[in-house]
């Protein structure tokens, strides 16, 4: 008979937000694999309560290891608890590779829903929530996050990013380079905790903003692009064409159609150097 898997969402940083029942499956769990056993062990003190079966780490450096020893536990009867650091675990956290051999196997699984930084983030930045999609954290590399973002350029959905306090300035100059600068966003830090910040605007005012320095657990909210003013390469080179001949020089009417637009100046350059090379 097979046990069950539990992935317990917790809090992103006021440890108020733990519900019940997540202090109620870490004490009754076999197992619990925690992300960070010392945090787990401040959450469990600061919830009152211990927890009665064993702890084992369960982080990126060892999930791919670990996971068959977790898949027998639960396949001799047991219940594992998997627990992050805060939030969801396997949403930008270890717990995937678990929770797809756990399905493999056919061991039952359940969540204790908890705090969410992707929604609380959307919840709070004034940008529609009817649609997102989840990005997590972007490349490292500048290349790849540029390419990264250029596909994302015309995603009419709203975006979320996980980001780290010292990569947000560059993170934030290549969505402005992709998606124009004037392209709302909220970067939101250190949510439900002391120093909760939201800071909104276009993400060219928050690359100077961010520039002295930002600290914190960091979520980016990017508004989805508005799919009224996405025009083809033909119709950026004809709007170049026309303020051109209203008397504007090529390298500024290529600006202005960019800002207009709310789309990258390299686009529009790029839609008049094909024209130029079709005509």
């Amino acid at each position: 008979m097979s046990g069950r898997l539990v992935l317990a969402g917790s809090p992103i940083g006021d440890v108020t937000d733990a519900s019940a029942r997540l202090g109620r499956v870490l004490a009754e769990a076999d197992v619990v694999a925690a992300e960070d056993t010392r945090r787990l062990r401040r959450l469990t003190a600061e919830l009152g309560i211990a927890v009665g079966g064993r702890v084992v780490s369960y982080f990126e450096g060892n999930e791919r290891e670990r996971t068959p020893e977790l898949l027998q536990a639960l396949t001799e009867g047991q219940t594992v608890v998997v627990v992050t650091d805060a939030g969801m675990p396997s949403v930008s956290d270890p717990g995937y590779r678990l929770v797809a051999a756990a399905i493999e196997a056919g061991v039952d699984i359940t969540a204790v829903p908890g705090p969410s930084a992707v929604l609380t983030a959307l919840a709070l930045s004034g940008l529609p929530v009817d649609r997102f999609t989840f990005e997590g954290f972007l490349p490292r590399k500048p290349g790849e996050r540029a390419r990264r973002l250029a596909d994302l350029a015309d995603e009419p959905r709203t975006m979320v990013f996980f980001e780290a306090p010292h990569r947000l300035t560059a993170s934030l100059e290549a969505m402005s380079e992709a998606f124009g600068a004037e392209r709302r966003t909220a970067v939101c830090r250190e949510l439900t905790k002391t120093y909760e910040e939201v800071k909104r605007g276009p993400v060219g005012d928050l690359v100077t903003w961010s520039k002295d320095g930002v600290r914190g657990e960091i979520t980016v909210v990017v508004a989805g692009a508005d799919p009224h003013k996405i025009l083809t390469p033909d119709e950026l080179a004809a709007e170049v064409a026309t303020d051109e001949e209203a008397g504007t020089p090529r390298k500024q009417a290529i600006a202005d159609v960019a800002k207009r637009f709310n789309v990258p100046k390299r686009t529009v350059y790029d839609a008049v150097l094909a024209a130029r090379k079709s005509g």
